[in-house]
C-alpha cells in the first residue's frame, strides 16, 4: 500500500485508466439514468423561495404527534399544506401552504398553537408570493446558462471545442446525480442549494482542467516522430494528476463533511443540510467525472482526428501497441528536452 501511495505521488504509477473507462462508463449512465428518472417522476421539492406560499414553525413537544399538527393545519383550511418534523438543536413542526393566506392568518396560528400546546407568539410565519418564487427560479436558470456558456467559450479559447464539450458532459453528470440524490431524497431545495449547485460546478471544472492541461503539455512535449496514441497520452495524463485530484478532492470534502454533521446534525442548524448535501455528493462526483468521464469522453472524439487514426494504424501494424510505461518514457524525455537548455560554450583558445 505504502509503495502504491509512493508511486502515485511522485506520478509513476502506470494504470491503464482508458481500459478501465469501459466498463466504468456502464455504470456511470445506470446512476444517471436512475436520478434523471427520480427527477421527472418523483420532482424537486422546492422551496417556498421558488413555489411562493406561507410557512409557520412551530416548538414541537414530544408529547405533540406529527398526525396532530396535519388534522390542525386541515381544519384551519390548509388543505393543501404539508407537515414536516424537523429535528436538531430545537425539533419543530413545519407547515407549508401552497398559498398566501394573509386574511386567515390569525385563525391558522390560533388553530396550529392549540393543537401545539404553546403560545401562539412562539409560531413564526413568513409568506412569500408565487411572482416572487417565479423571479427567484428564472434568476437561477439564468446564472446557470450564462456560467455554461462562459466555460465553453473559456475552455474552446484555451484548449479546443472537443475539451469544453468534454467538460460540459462532466458537468451534466455531477449535476444530474446531485439534483437526482435530492429527488430522490426529497431534500429541500432553496436559493442556498442552487448556490450549492454552481459551487460544485466551479469544483468539477478546476478537476477538469487539471487534467486537459495537462494532457496539453504531454501532448507539446512529443516529439514529431513520436508513435504514441492519444489513448496512451491521456493514460499517463490521468496517472500523472491523480493524486492532485484526490488531494483537492480530500481536502474540500472534509470541511463539507464537518460542517454537515457538526453544523447541521449536532449543533441543529438545519439550514446547512440543505448546502452542505450538495456540496459533498458534487464535491466527489465531480472527482470521478474529470477522471473517468471528461478525459475518456475527449479521447473518443480525439482518436478520430487523422493524425491520431494515423498513430493509432501505426501501432496496429507494429502488432502491439505502446504501453503506458513506454509512452511516459518517451513523454519524460520530451519534457526533458523542453525544460533543459543547452549548456553554454566556453569561449576561448583551445589547450
Amino acid at each position: 500500500m505504502i509503495k502504491i501511495l509512493r508511486l502515485m505521488y511522485r506520478g509513476d504509477n502506470k494504470w491503464d485508466f482508458m481500459s478501465a473507462c469501459r466498463r466504468v462508463a456502464i455504470g456511470s449512465a445506470a446512476v444517471v439514468l436512475v436520478c434523471l428518472i427520480a427527477i421527472v417522476a418523483r420532482g424537486l421539492n422546492l422551496g417556498i423561495e421558488f413555489e411562493g406560499g406561507s410557512v409557520w414553525e412551530i416548538p414541537a413537544k414530544a408529547s405533540v404527534e406529527l398526525e396532530t399538527i396535519e388534522n390542525a393545519a386541515l381544519d384551519a383550511g390548509l388543505t393543501d399544506s404539508r407537515v414536516q418534523k424537523i429535528t436538531g438543536g430545537e425539533d419543530i413542526f413545519r407547515v407549508r401552504a401552497g398559498s398566501t393566506l394573509t386574511e386567515k392568518e390569525s385563525s391558522i396560528v390560533s388553530a396550529l398553537a392549540t393543537a401545539a400546546s404553546v403560545d401562539a407568539e412562539s409560531i413564526s410565519t413568513r409568506a412569500v408570493s408565487a411572482s416572487f418564487g417565479d423571479q427567484v427560479a428564472g434568476k437561477a436558470r439564468r446564472a446557470l446558462v450564462v456560467f455554461l456558456a462562459l466555460i465553453a467559450l473559456y475552455l474552446t479559447l484555451r484548449f479546443e471545442w472537443r475539451m469544453a464539450l468534454g467538460a460540459l458532459v462532466a458537468l451534466f453528470h455531477d449535476l444530474a446525480i446531485t439534483v437526482g440524490v435530492y429527488a430522490i431524497f426529497q431534500i429541500e431545495v432553496t436559493p442556498a442549494t442552487v448556490v450549492a449547485f454552481l459551487t460544485i460546478m466551479g469544483y468539477s471544472l478546476y478537476d477538469t482542467i487539471v487534467v486537459f492541461d495537462r494532457a496539453s503539455e504531454n501532448k507539446k512535449a512529443l516529439s514529431a516522430k513520436s508513435r504514441i496514441t492519444y489513448r496512451n497520452l491521456a493514460n499517463v495524463s490521468l496517472n500523472q494528476v491523480i493524486m492532485r485530484s484526490i488531494n483537492t478532492t480530500i481536502t474540500s470534502v472534509l470541511p463539507v463533511a464537518s460542517l454537515l454533521v457538526v453544523g447541521s446534525l449536532i449543533m441543529g442548524a438545519t439550514s446547512l443540510q440543505e448546502f452542505a448535501i450538495a456540496l459533498l455528493v458534487g464535491l466527489i462526483a465531480g472527482a470521478y467525472s474529470s477522471l473517468f468521464v471528461a478525459m475518456p469522453f475527449v479521447t473518443v472524439l480525439k482518436e478520430r482526428e487523422p493524425h491520431w487514426v494515423a498513430m493509432q494504424e501505426a501501432a496496429n501494424i507494429r502488432g502491439t501497441e505502446d504501453t503506458s510505461s513506454e509512452a511516459a518514457a518517451l513523454l519524460a524525455a520530451g519534457q526533458y528536452k523542453r525544460n533543459v537548455s543547452p549548456r553554454p560554450r566556453k569561449i576561448g583558445k583551445k589547450r
